[in-house]
């Protein structure tokens, strides 16, 4: 099996996703209230640094001079 190179933009996108669903998993079970709008910010944030995270991911892969594939 072919070795993925580590994307961690996908891992912090997923991270934030999955805390939103949580957060609202709680908020159905009525374990605690969430605003409507909470998702808004926190996955809003969460790509902005997904998008840092690669970029700098990407500046470093072409620094050591890896090659991207696709």
């Amino acid at each position: 099996m072919p070795r993925r190179e580590f994307q961690p933009g996908r891992l912090l996108a997923g991270l934030a996703f999955a805390t939103v669903a949580a957060l609202y998993l709680g908020d159905a079970q009525n374990l605690w209230h969430i605003p409507w709008f909470t998702a808004l910010p926190v996955t809003t944030g969460a790509l902005f640094l997904a998008g840092i995270a690669n970029a700098v991911a990407r500046a470093i892969r072409r620094q050591r001079g890896t090659t991207e594939d696709g």
